[in-house]
């Protein structure tokens, strides 16, 4: 059994931990910056002050 530590107190553990399969986390920078572009594309604002429209 595996001790624990939490605030200075200690605890036993019980139970056995099980295996869990890993994960491997990639960044794919194309798919990101793509993404980014058609979310700006989407978000086309005109803005309008003093009666005058503005596109942002």
């Amino acid at each position: 059994m595996t001790v624990l530590t939490y605030r200075g107190q200690e605890y036993l553990q019980h139970k056995e931990a099980t295996p869990k399969k890993v994960v491997e986390l990639s960044y794919r920078s194309n798919v990101y910056t793509s993404r980014q572009a058609e979310a700006k594309k989407q978000m086309q604002a005109s803005l309008t002050y003093r009666g005058n429209t503005y596109q942002k």
